[in-house]
């Protein structure tokens, strides 16, 4: 062939290839895409709008509450029926967002319903465990209905729209909102971020949306929110965007591809840029990477708070910075409805700009059944009915038991016997309902919640329960431990309730300490000294700092806030009803100065050996974590064997299928998670020690052994290189099969 020939089909095969990685990169999911029906309904009423028509479809305001209820600030009710605000949040009950739409849809104008929002994090009435708690079931069909539950009981109160899934990974316990999400692992967030919007939205994709069962997903805090530095809510983040694609964007891009319907946008910056007005994050990755097709909503006064970040100076500025940016919705702000007209007219913002904002907000209306249905959702006898219902209550304590992490089991304490004469109940926690329901409890009351020691008193009708607080949570006054020592050495076996208030986890809750708060370390060390078995049982939002409570406890029970069923699923597992599964979804530090301390981390150039000075490590504690990720023991005991690959020679296109035997080897049946991760040994980049790239939770019978199989696809093993591309590249890798992520069998496989 003619070099010239040879060097044109060659030019002609690179450009067909980068149409097809174009193609590929811009290609619109199934789950995001619009019918041509609603589009063309959607074309009719855009054609009738006014700008401030469009504009108002914008504009996201809030309701309040005074003791007769949610109202509506009357300047807000003015705007609604000027068409000067497209979607209501925190209005709650069938009735009451019933009157709203009332006013929009038969004193404006052009009659377009609105949108009621609420944050439905984990559950509404019926409250779930916080959603780090249900990421430590490793139970993907128990999270997706407790979303289900969530949306359903959400959809009779007249609401939409959930503020939720959160799926910010999260590092650092420090940070107060690493209790919203599913931890620091990316497969595991990536995973419950699919699980958590089908799900609130009822399937893959927006087609279901106008059913009276389900609620529009938010995936948030778009993006890297959870990197906050030093753990401070709010804080800088700054990172490489190789680390931003492969660790903080996957989850996010899960939940695209699963069909979540909006996005909400981080109060942080991200390198120098803020999430609201960053339009590398908003444009060029959600929407022309992934083909997201819903609209963005801004955080609450995101777009006003961009002028405290020096990015503009008034608030013209920023509204420019965010519509422009690709944001669609103001939450609360004003700034859209104030500047955006004017803004059009001075040329800064394109009127073009505004009208495919308002598309992506209407085109949601018409998918949720809006215009032909206004009042669907405003029923206040379907409200009351599907709300708290025995169904809901107790998918609440399936979801609960299994959220909870034997983390210590001395002596096999646990589970105590029914048939001790006198248990002492002590701690705080104990005898408490608020707290209970952990932070962003939705329309969660605290009446409805079982106590710990309501929950113990149904288990042990026969058994002496004696109760002593000991002290509150967070107070320097240890006056009560007198009297909780004298309770203490009355009882066979001491249960102590300790941890944080739910409001010391959630937004704007970050922790500089995360040891127990006030004086209740010191409780259990007085409780110790009784020479009694002490059983520790924690209610927190984050991991803790347990170096000073191990010494005290003969046992410790991770128990989080578990919601509603919190007691009844506690003396469940305590008394054996209920054996332990629960796995760590985020590592917990030996001490805060550890922190961040995470599964995936690199290697160093001169990793720890303990015979050498000039090693990556401490002086003052291990390298390792007190209990790494995917850790947590059961009643029962498994052993691993025979992990077998079924070929150690792959293709890029091919699957990596291992299977490993795993026996019950105690006397009592139990559940396991097994966990698969991987670890690329040499790469163009440093590669994480180990990433998770497989689970599943298997109950056997006390003796059974079973062959747990998996598939993982060669090409989930790639990441980022220098040039931004994600690659998989040719060499040797580890499978890694186990337990936990510092207890698996390993071999070795290569990739071509």
């Amino acid at each position: 062939m003619h070099l010239k020939t040879f060097l044109a089909a060659l030019l002609l095969v690179a450009v067909a290839i980068t149409n097809l990685y174009a193609q590929a990169r811009t290609a619109v999911p199934t789950s995001q895409r619009v019918d041509a029906a609603t589009t063309r309904k959607v074309n009719t009423l855009l054609a009738k709008m006014t700008l401030e028509e469009k504009i108002g479809q914008l504009v996201l305001y809030t309701s309040d509450y005074d003791v007769t209820g949610p109202v509506v600030r009357a300047g807000y009710l003015k705007d609604i029926r000027a068409g000067n605000c497209g979607a209501v949040f925190n209005a709650l009950t069938a009735n009451f967002t019933r009157q709203l739409q009332k006013i929009a849809v038969e004193e404006t104008r052009l009659k377009i319903p609105l949108i009621f929002g609420y944050d439905v994090i984990h559950g509404y009435k019926t409250t779930f465990p916080i959603p780090l708690a249900e990421a430590a079931s490793f139970d993907t069909v128990a999270i997706e209905l407790a979303a289900r539950v969530a949306a359903r009981e959400a959809s009779a109160a007249g609401l939409h729209w959930t503020f939720a899934p959160m799926v910010d990974i999260a590092r650092d316990p420090r940070w107060g909102r690493i209790a919203e999400g599913s931890g620091e692992d990316v497969f595991l967030g990536s995973t419950l971020a699919r699980v958590r919007t089908r799900g609130f939205q009822g399937m893959e994709g927006w087609d279901l949306l106008a059913t009276d069962s389900t609620v529009v997903a938010c995936a948030k805090h778009y993006a890297a929110y959870g990197a906050a530095e030093a753990g401070r809510d709010y804080n800088t983040t700054d990172m490489s965007e190789q680390r931003l694609r492969d660790v903080y964007l996957p989850p996010f891009q899960a939940a695209v591809n699963a069909g979540a319907g909006t996005f909400m946008t981080a109060f942080n910056s991200v390198n120098g840029v803020p999430a609201t007005g960053n339009r590398f994050l908003v444009t060029d990755v959600l929407r022309d990477e992934w083909g997201f097709g819903g609209f963005v909503v801004t955080d609450y006064t995101s777009i006003n708070e961009m002028m405290k970040h020096g990015v503009a100076a008034d608030s013209a500025g920023v509204g420019a910075l965010a519509i422009n940016a690709g944001v669609d919705m103001d939450m609360q702000g004003g700034i859209f409805q104030g500047s955006l007209a004017s803004l059009v007219r001075r040329g800064v913002v394109k009127e073009k700009t505004i009208t495919e904002a308002a598309r992506r907000v209407l085109t949601m209306k018409y998918k949720l059944g809006l215009f032909d249905n206004p009042y669907g959702r405003n029923d206040s006898l379907r409200e009351k009915a599907r709300t708290l219902t025995p169904e809901n209550l107790a998918a609440a304590l399936d979801m609960a038991r299994k959220s909870i992490v034997l983390l210590k089991n001395d002596r096999d304490v646990l589970p105590l016997s029914k048939s001790l004469g006198t248990v002492a109940l002590i701690g705080p926690l104990a005898d408490n309902q608020r707290e209970l329901l952990g932070p962003w409890s939705g329309a969660g009351d605290a009446k409805e919640v079982v106590t710990v020691r309501a929950g113990l008193t149904r288990k042990l009708p026969s058994t002496k329960l004696l109760y002593a607080k000991g002290c509150e949570i967070d107070t320097k006054d240890s006056s009560g431990f007198a009297e909780a020592v004298r309770t203490a050495r009355q009882a066979d076996a001491v249960i102590a309730i300790v941890g944080e208030e739910q409001g010391m986890s959630g937004e704007a809750a970050s922790r500089s300490q995360i040891t127990l708060p006030g004086v209740q370390t010191e409780l259990l060390m007085e409780l110790a000294k009784t020479g009694k078995p002490i059983v520790v049982v924690l209610m927190n939002g984050r991991p803790l700092d347990l170096s000073a409570v191990l010494p005290a406890a003969t046992a410790i029970v991770e128990g989080w806030f578990l919601g509603n069923r919190t007691g009844d699923a506690l003396a469940d597992v305590l008394f054996g009803d209920f054996n332990p599964s629960g796995k760590l979804p985020v590592s917990f530090p030996r001490n805060v100065g550890q922190v961040p301390i995470y599964l995936s981390a690199l290697n160093t150039g001169r990793p720890v050996n303990v015979n050498e000075k000039f090693t990556s490590k401490y002086l003052d504690v291990e390298n390792t974590p007190l209990y790494a990720f995917g850790y947590g023991l059961s009643y029962t005991t498994f052993a691993y064997s025979n992990l077998r690959l079924e070929q150690n020679v792959l293709g890029q296109r091919d699957m990596l299928r291992a299977s490993i035997t795993l026996t019950n080897t105690g006397k009592r049946e139990g559940t396991e998670v097994v966990q698969l991760y991987t670890r690329d040994e040499v790469g163009s980049m440093s590669r994480p020690l180990q990433e998770l790239k497989g689970f599943k939770r298997m109950t056997l019978a006390a003796g059974a052994s079973v062959q747990v199989s998996f598939e993982v696809p060669v090409q989930s093993l790639g990441f980022h290189n220098a040039q931004m591309k994600y690659v998989v590249e040719p060499g040797t890798f580890l499978v890694m099969v186990g337990g936990s992520s510092d207890k698996v069998q390993t071999l070795p496989f290569t990739v071509r």
